[in-house]
């Protein structure tokens, strides 16, 4: 305590000596805070006079924020609406859509969206094809007062092309196996070794790095072309052709199929586009022999089993075309399979293709796990140019379809304005 508080407090005590001590504190605490009246007002004047020099410019900075986060808003959805015209376009160029050209020079192919606005902008796409599998997007966002945002992309793309297995008479992936008395004219490849018995004059070639394809990829390539097919399935199972000359549209079949003639009457069955099996399909036997002419077709089965393709010996085979399966092809025709003017593919995606060879094969033997070629009656397999023969194959070109796409980059992306 001060010495004038303990003075104050003597003279207090002096004047009134009835006082207790705790009057005595009220009393001077009473008078400090008489003599400190007004304070608060000073201390209200002060911040009334800061609050009003700072809220001015305040409010013109907020103002200004809420300006610039309009127009960056603005521009942040003129850019995911650019972005998004870009991966549409990218999406059209790997799906294929039937609108985009292939072949177009210099030209650009391009869309818009005027009656259904991105992020409410309105947003028009090119496409550029500039060279096989290549193009540049260019993606322009506009907003209603004008402003705009673009976006221009490179895009490259990786085909299926299988083209190069048909340069081989007979090709696998792991292992050939030729008997005695077979007689191969035409270039022999396998990825793993080749077991020649009968003396193929070559060339052979062993330990070959191939492009061999997955089953996936031929089963998204095949199901294309009968994506559209109604169901049901239009013939009856088993299929008894009765000696007639019947054609097959393309069809497409949830399970397994047998084709075979049951009269004493030759019969032709002529295909007139994809026919796609998802379970076995059994070619022949019965009766009477009949003709089954590929007609620049494609069968394709999908089942993976042993028995997912097997054509026998009341089967002849003319005209150019492919015979795949995914599973074990057993393939024993009578006669001759094609001619010096056809080329006939016969392929297991990932099993082993069997020929029971009678006559002269035209074409390609293909099997991924073996392709086991066994003696026969006047066996010879002689490998044909599959050029020109409108097969409808991965990469050759010949068919309607465009080519599988199965892998597509972006080289490079960037914001031009």
């Amino acid at each position: 305590m001060t010495g004038e508080n303990s003075a104050g407090i003597l003279l207090l005590m002096y004047r009134n000596p009835v006082l207790s001590g705790g009057e005595i504190v009220k009393t001077i605490m009473k008078g400090a805070i008489r003599d400190q009246k007004g304070q608060v007002l000073i201390m209200a004047l002060i911040l009334l006079i800061v609050g009003g020099l700072i809220i001015a410019p305040l409010l013109g900075l907020m103002s200004t924020g809420l300006l610039a986060g309009q127009v960056y808003e603005k521009k942040t959805d003129e850019l995911y609406a650019a972005d998004a015209g870009v991966e549409d376009a990218i999406w059209k160029i790997q799906n294929q859509v039937d609108e985009l050209p292939y072949v177009c020079g210099d030209l650009p192919w391009s869309y818009d969206y005027e009656t259904s606005y991105v992020n409410d902008k309105h947003l028009h796409v090119y496409i550029y094809y500039l060279s096989e599998g290549n193009h540049r997007i260019t993606s322009v966002a506009t907003s209603d007062d004008g402003t705009s945002t673009t976006i221009e992309a490179y895009v490259s793309a990786s085909y299926l092309d299988l083209s190069p297995l048909l340069d081989n008479a007979i090709v696998s992936d792991t292992h050939i196996s030729i008997k005695n008395g077979v007689n191969v004219i035409g270039p022999v490849t396998s990825g793993g070794t080749v077991d020649d018995k009968s003396g193929v004059p070559g060339p052979i070639t062993e330990n070959v790095e191939l492009n061999w394809p997955s089953s996936e990829d031929l089963k998204a390539y095949y199901l294309d072309d009968v994506k559209d097919l109604e169901p049901p399935f239009p013939y009856s199972d088993p299929l008894d052709i009765a000696g007639a000359d019947i054609t097959l549209e393309a069809l497409y079949r949830e399970g397994s199929w047998t084709i075979y003639n049951g009269s004493n009457t030759a019969g032709t069955v002529t295909l007139n586009g994809t026919v796609y099996v998802k379970g076995d399909l059994e070619l022949g036997a019965e009766k009477k022999d009949f003709t089954l002419n590929l007609n620049n077709q494609t069968i394709f089965v999908e089942s993976a089993s042993a028995n997912a393709i097997e054509i026998k010996d009341k089967c002849t085979i003319i005209g150019s075309g492919c015979i795949i399966a995914v599973g074990d092809v057993y393939f024993g025709p009578n006669g001759d399979a094609g001619s010096e003017d056809d080329f006939v593919l016969v392929m297991s995606v990932d099993g082993t293709t069997t020929l029971q060879p009678s006559g002269t094969f035209y074409g390609c033997i293909a099997g991924n796990v073996c392709v086991d070629v066994k003696s026969g009656n006047n066996a010879t397999v002689i490998h044909t140019a599959p050029e020109g023969k409108g097969l409808d194959f991965p990469g050759m070109g010949d068919g309607d379809e465009l080519p599988l796409i199965t892998e597509l980059r972006i080289d490079s992306w960037e914001i031009i304005k």
